[in-house]
């Protein structure tokens, strides 16, 4: 028992500048730079651009997340977004279906691609993005076939 409490009681006299604390060259090895960026702050600075319509600032942000993680659907949607918002349909297309060859479920990005295919005025393309959706989300499909309709 004797022994028990020496141990004990080393541990508590020790002086702090001696305890085991991250030395500051590990505490800078986690701190990431700004030019280091990671695909989730490319993609949340793709989101800020595409909320003030700063289309091309989303696109190169989309991109940039995408060169970081290139199996990121919700990057791959979002450049869909912003490259449909810029008449640039068949590279939006091109962004959704990687979206949903990444999450097949994705009803976001199905909603988006039927709403390029109605814009490029390819509505039984539409139509079918808008059966897929109907199961998946009641919301979305409702918009999806009010474009259409106003398509027609």
């Amino acid at each position: 028992m004797p022994i028990l409490v020496l141990v004990i009681a080393s541990g508590v006299l020790v002086p702090a500048a001696t305890r085991a604390e991250p030395s500051s060259p590990a505490v800078e090895e986690r701190r990431q730079s700004p030019a280091e960026a990671d695909a989730d702050s490319e993609y949340n600075r793709g989101v800020r651009a595409r909320v003030v319509r700063d289309w091309p600032g989303a696109v190169s942000a989309f991109r940039q997340a995408l060169a970081l993680r290139t199996d990121f659907a919700d990057a791959w949607n979002e450049l869909g977004y912003a490259l449909r918002n810029q008449g640039r349909y068949p590279e939006s297309l091109d962004a959704y279906h990687e979206a949903l060859r990444l999450r097949p479920d994705f009803p976001e990005a199905l909603e988006y691609l039927g709403e390029a295919y109605v814009k490029m005025g390819r509505l039984d393309d539409a139509r079918r993005v808008l059966n897929r959706l109907r199961p998946l989300d009641s919301h979305r499909a409702d918009e999806l076939a009010e474009e259409i309709a106003k398509a027609k």
